[in-house]
């Protein structure tokens, strides 16, 4: 047993991506590695979590790319520390049930259901659209908190487009309380590890051995049959969906971060307006 156990304080989402995570805390590596994890799961998602590095109430957060890039070039006072996700999400794209709207191509001049500023739902339908060279306006941005207040938004009318990651909103789907109109694939890896400044200064090596037990952690995952009966049992999705998500999903296994892969991310943000300002590599990356 250590003598010493670095406290840190971990942020994230409650969904399947993160089960490496849990099945590390419930087998005692981190607590092996001298490490002592304390969770907290963000229903608000990427902003949300932006917030808490921003105001000291989270360490380490495993968060979405551009939702993270975004924030440190606006201030933030936190860097991107490891790849986590490098395959791309799949987004859903999203109604209710009693909208009329039938195709993707209908959607940029609705409504959009949104968590906060700077999540992924936000950023993510803007990137979509400059892709199909198409402009979504702030005032079409309707703030619904999580995924409970967008079928409630969606439902009641008050809002008519809501992206989301696909496997996490295919119960609702299956279930008939949202129709999906279609699907937008992220142009790059969705989720990375991000750190505090002045947790990156004070505890530098805590954080390797972090990231050390996580792509370990990782490995195993991808290696093992029982994947994908243990995260369908945990997140109680369908085997089935959980199997063709697995297919197309890559854990990192070490950190490098790819400054191309970062310059794609800043160069989209531009063309949103939504970067203050070109930030070095450096200035995102700690590495």
């Amino acid at each position: 047993m250590h003598s010493h156990e670095t406290r840190i304080r971990i942020g994230s989402v409650a969904e399947h991506f993160m089960t490496p995570w849990h099945q590390g805390m419930e087998n005692g590596v981190f607590k092996e590695a001298g490490l002592d994890l304390e969770w907290t799961d963000y229903p608000g998602g990427t902003g949300a979590m932006c917030q808490a590095l921003k105001e000291d109430e989270a360490d380490v957060c495993i968060l979405l790319t551009e939702g993270i890039i975004k924030a440190i070039s606006a201030g933030n006072p936190s860097r991107i520390i490891s790849n986590y996700i490098v395959s791309p999400i799949i987004w859903g794209v999203h109604t209710g049930l009693g909208n009329s709207l039938t195709s993707v191509e209908d959607i940029f001049d609705k409504k959009f259901a949104i968590s906060r500023y700077g999540s992924g739902s936000h950023l993510i339908p803007q990137v979509d659209a400059v892709l199909r060279e198409k402009q979504i306006q702030k005032e079409q941005f309707v703030l619904i908190q999580n995924i409970e207040g967008a079928l409630q938004s969606l439902g009641a009318g008050e809002s008519d487009v809501f992206y989301w990651e696909k496997y996490t909103t295919q119960p609702y789907v299956d279930a008939g309380t949202l129709r999906r109109l279609g699907e937008f694939v992220t142009p790059w890896p969705c989720f990375v590890i991000a750190a505090r400044e002045a947790f990156i200064q004070a505890e530098p090596e805590a954080l390797k051995k972090l990231l050390e037990v996580v792509f370990k952690l990782n490995k195993n995952l991808m290696q093992s049959p029982d994947s994908v009966k243990d995260i369908a049992r945990r997140r109680n999705l369908k085997e089935k969906n959980i199997e063709r998500w697995m297919m197309s999903t890559v854990w990192a296994d070490h950190s490098q971060v790819n400054p191309k892969m970062i310059s794609n991310v800043q160069y989209c943000l531009e063309q949103l307006g939504l970067a203050e300002r070109r930030l070095d590599y450096e200035e995102l990356v700690w590495g």
